[in-house]
């Protein structure tokens, strides 16, 4: 784990035209987002046998269940026959699962169970024609699953970090709600810049710079799991919701280490994925590419198990302080889109505060060399360009 950024000299952003170009926004899709772990759920969002959630991605949808014997597993949300989608939302499913069109049904481990008028189908190997297994990984409770399999493992990806997380106990957590789903008018990638830098903070945060103490700089490892931590600060704001938390939050954290009392942890996963750890809950943001110049954010909040009315109003104080900071968020990522659309438009130099993001670009780059280009492919070439830039 390194908390040097690079110089300025070298910390070259990715070009304008990659945050509005319909072609590349499809290509990220199946380079990045694919081959990446997304975030599913928390174990104790499928904590009993039959219990399932599913996760929509661009053009993919993923079921999470838990087995008749406490295992989880995660399938493509298609039924092998015709390419249905088997099951929506979350809830308790039955013993098996059935595709709503012909009626194809499921074991909880996927093997296909049986199918209407099986005389009809010759030639075929039942044994093949399972919902088709995705990677699916668990951290401190959080359930990650991966569409394209390979590459790093979660536990390879935060092991230099995990000890950071560990005292909050994040897998004790239980969801608060259902997760909260926003619709931003900026790229994807605009989102995630904004997540993975602090510089932004004491002018664009003005709640979150009276209330603590930030690291601004943050660290970052090997995988690009990036991290700061903030900490309350001991003289209290001027507002007073933020001044409540400041007084309540140490002592009803007190369940917890002394040491993240009073802290909070702030993370990113690349490519899209922050995590918010708090005393009190942790919440986690997931930005979802939509249109070249739209995405959506995912927003699922967990809470230790904690009836103190106390704790209920901790927990109310934290969700209005970062209400606005989201929407602080959105208005600046939508000012940045609408920004960098003028003509002739180019980004300016990183900070050495936000090495973060030039780490996050170069990973864009590797993934999709097109990206390396000053101006976009003519209309239609775009991943015929980058096969060749790949096979260079």
């Amino acid at each position: 784990m390194t908390d040097t950024p690079p110089t300025q000299k070298t910390a070259r952003t990715l070009p304008a035209w990659t945050y509005h170009n319909a072609e590349l926004n499809e290509l990220e899709y199946d380079a990045m987002f694919r081959t990446s772990w997304q975030f599913a759920c928390h174990i104790n969002d499928v904590k009993n046998p039959r219990d399932f959630m599913t996760l929509d991605l661009g053009r993919d949808s993923v079921i999470v269940l838990r087995g008749e014997d406490g295992e989880l597993w995660a399938f493509i949300n298609a039924c092998s026959h015709r390419g249905a989608r088997v099951l929506d939302g979350s809830g308790q499913c039955k013993a098996r699962l059935t595709c709503p069109y012909h009626g194809w049904s499921y074991h909880l481990n996927g093997a296909l169970a049986g199918r209407p008028a099986e005389a009809t189908f010759s030639g075929t190997d039942k044994s093949t024609l399972g919902l088709r297994a995705v990677d699916l990984e668990v951290i401190c409770g959080l359930v990650f699953v991966r569409i394209v399999p390979g590459g790093v493992s979660l536990k390879e990806m935060w092991k230099d970090t995990i000890h950071l997380i560990e005292p909050y106990r994040l897998e004790e957590m239980v969801p608060l709600s259902e997760p909260w789903v926003d619709h931003w008018n900026c790229n994807w990638k605009v989102g995630v810049d904004n997540n993975l830098e602090n510089y932004h903070v004491p002018i664009g945060h003005p709640g979150y710079h009276r209330l603590l103490d930030s690291d601004i700089t943050g660290f970052i490892n090997a995988h690009g799991v990036a991290g700061s931590k903030s900490t309350l600060r001991p003289q209290l704001s001027s507002n007073w919701a933020e001044r409540m938390y400041q007084t309540m939050a140490p002592r009803l954290n007190s369940d917890l280490p002394a040491e993240v009392h009073n802290t909070w942890m702030f993370f990113t996963m690349p490519p899209n994925i922050g995590l918010d750890i708090y005393g009190d809950s942790m919440d986690l943001f997931q930005f979802l590419p939509a249109t070249a110049s739209t995405c959506s954010v995912r927003y699922p909040i967990y809470v230790r198990p904690d009836a103190r009315r106390e704790m209920k109003v901790l927990r109310y104080l934290n969700a209005r302080i970062n209400r606005q900071v989201s929407a602080e968020d959105k208005m600046l990522c939508e000012r940045v889109q609408s920004g960098l659309n003028s003509y002739g438009f180019e980004f300016g130099p990183l900070s050495s505060y936000e090495h973060c993001i030039h780490d996050m670009h170069n990973r864009v780059r590797a993934a999709c060399p097109v990206t390396q280009l000053d101006a976009a492919p003519a209309v239609g070439t775009l991943r015929q360009r980058n096969e060749e830039m790949l096979a260079a």
